[in-house]
């Protein structure tokens, strides 16, 4: 599916409120995205309604799980290798792509929708190779989009002008009258996934970089890990994606190519806010990796980030990751060059998380 996944599956309410916010641009490929996307919704609506009716109940009986696991850090760090790999851990669960995907609706729809999603979803995610089906591990940022209709995803698809959608978003949080709907729209989720799934749920989303206090509040017995990355493939890399996800999402012609120094403007303020925020938690309750270490080391890595951390690392977890790496070894990383004259930019810029975390 190349057209328009990261709206595909909200509720027909939601995406009409999305669209009257916006403005979409009536070009040939846009108008056949918004119809893609209105028989989505109408399905999903349909979905939603059937199961509301049979476990909103059940779901509203059950406590809150308050003891997430969050994979938190900037885009292309490798949060997704520590997710697929945490995902491995027999105590924890991640969300799957179905579930991000039909957030109102997957403990129903699962079964109508599967043959679907193997029609239409491509074997592998647009901007690398890493492994796409309904089951496998994906961020929940897709569901709280989705459910909330609050996101930084609404300025990538409706951008307000030519600069990098995230330059100055407002959506990370919403305003102080609509945070108690957004509240409860993340419970009801993560209590749907505890439902489901009967674990302690571990979720990877960059986003909730910007959110730890709130859902630090939200969850009071989470866990916290940054992973990072060094600045020189993380720079290129996310410029990348955006630029992809964009053209295959956009509803306006306000598409960018995020530039070097806009991505730095944001990755610079994502770290001091990560920085700052982990130093406000109780100790114990984060934790901070570094990408290569896992790739070179990972269950050293990941029974030093456990044992920080407070958690079992069983022997039957260890032996799959063995084999998710030995299964794993032919995959080849997207791979992008700098000039010169880039990387003296970026030495420059980062100067300061590069000493903090390492990085020559």
């Amino acid at each position: 599916m190349k057209d328009s996944y990261l709206t595909a599956g909200m509720k027909l309410d939601r995406l009409l409120q999305l669209l009257h916010r916006n403005k979409p641009s009536l070009t040939p490929k846009t108008i056949f995205r918004i119809l893609f996307l209105f028989q989505s919704a109408c399905w999903s609506s349909l979905f939603a309604i059937i199961e509301k009716k049979r476990f909103s109940k059940k779901i509203s009986e059950i406590p809150l799980p308050d003891d997430p696991v969050f994979i938190i850090g900037h885009w292309r760090t490798g949060s997704t290798l520590l997710h697929q790999l945490m995902n491995l851990d027999p105590n924890l669960k991640a969300p799957t792509l179905f579930q991000v995907a039909v957030p109102d609706s997957f403990l129903v729809s699962y079964p109508y929708y599967k043959p679907i999603f193997h029609l239409l979803v491509d074997k592998h995610r647009p901007m690398d190779m890493v492994k796409l089906g309904p089951d496998e591990p994906q961020e929940d940022e897709y569901a709280i989009f989705r459910i909330t209709g609050k996101s930084p995803l609404e300025d990538l698809i409706f951008p307000k002008t030519k600069k990098y959608f995230l330059l100055h978003s407002q959506n990370f949080i919403p305003a102080e009258d609509k945070l108690p709907e957004w509240q409860n729209q993340i419970r009801y989720f993560y209590k749907k996934l505890s439902f489901k799934e009967g674990k302690r749920i571990v979720s990877k989303n960059p986003f909730n970089s910007l959110r730890i206090p709130l859902l630090y509040a939200l969850f009071p017995k989470a866990r916290f890990i940054h992973i990072h990355r060094h600045p020189f493939e993380v720079i290129p890399s996310t410029i990348h994606m955006w630029d992809l996800l964009q053209q295959q999402n956009c509803l306006n012609k306000n598409t960018h190519r995020p530039s070097i120094d806009e991505t730095l403007t944001v990755l610079d303020q994502l770290l001091v806010t990560i920085n700052h925020e982990l130093q406000a938690l109780p100790t114990g309750t984060s934790a901070e990796i570094r990408f290569d270490e896992l790739e070179q080391n990972p269950t050293g890595t990941l029974k030093t980030l456990y044992n920080t951390l407070g958690l079992p690392f069983l022997p039957e977890f260890e032996r799959k990751v063995v084999d998710f790496f030995n299964k794993n070894k032919v995959f080849k990383k997207n791979g992008f060059s700098l000039t010169a004259e880039e990387k003296m930019l970026i030495a420059e810029r980062m100067k300061v998380h590069m000493n903090r975390y390492g990085y020559r």
